[in-house]
């Protein structure tokens, strides 16, 4: 029952996400096409390998990792472009701060961890750093439509969520099985290599840490 729900919940969200940020991106309908196909393409990508098992591979690199780190590479390369460089920052901030009330769904880790399947520092940190977050997204949604006056909360606030994130590969790298950094004992990372729960490493993540350099950006303009 968990797997179903997490079905749900992890794939509803990447598809609002996707679709939501397309629609408010200042670029052509056929600049709009181009990247919703990409989009689409790495998230077939993403579901085909962890349905194959590639996502668990450890040795000798984590495939995971690439799924992380490909994107992120792809977002900061786009921005040596001035016109995609503007497209992204014209993105309205109150948006990109809603953006993360999805995180909420990571009581899904903590909902795994119970039953067992995840072990370690990895779920608890990541869950209930995703949990405040995404529950802090929300009364700063209002906050951010007068960005001026509450630059500092937002910044404490983005500082806060993209450390969890970080923090949140760190721990599931040094808990992931077979891993040449891995410290604590299995099963610890292993669920977020399996579908539903690997569209959160190698789809989410990424297009968190993208909005959250984005914010960042936005809030030093202003």
């Amino acid at each position: 029952m968990l797997d179903f729900l997490g079905t749900i919940a992890t794939v509803a969200l990447t598809i609002f996400i996707i679709s939501t940020l397309l629609a408010f991106l200042d670029v052509s309908r056929q600049t709009k096409l181009v990247m919703a196909a990409l989009l689409g393409l790495w998230v077939g990508i993403a579901t085909a390998a962890s349905a194959a098992g590639w996502a668990a591979i450890a040795r000798p690199f984590p495939v995971m990792g690439l799924f992380v780190a490909a994107p992120l590479t792809a977002a900061v390369i786009a921005t040596a472009w001035p016109r995609a460089r503007a497209a992204l920052l014209g993105l309205p901030l109150p948006l990109l701060v809603g953006m993360n009330v999805g995180r909420v769904f990571a009581v899904l880790f903590l909902l795994v961890a119970a039953e067992g399947r995840m072990s370690g520092p990895f779920p608890h940190s990541a869950g209930w750093g995703d949990i405040i977050s995404g529950v802090l997204a929300l009364p700063l949604i209002w906050l951010a439509r007068e960005p001026a006056r509450n630059k500092a909360v937002l910044h404490l606030w983005n500082a806060f969520g993209m450390l969890d994130l970080v923090a949140a590969i760190v721990l599931g790298v040094m808990s992931a099985p077979g891993s040449l950094l891995q410290v604590f004992p299995d099963p610890g990372s292993e669920a977020m290599t399996h579908l539903p729960l690997s569209f959160v490493p190698t789809v989410l993540v990424p297009m968190w840490m993208v909005m959250h350099a984005i914010i960042w950006a936005k809030l030093r303009r202003t």
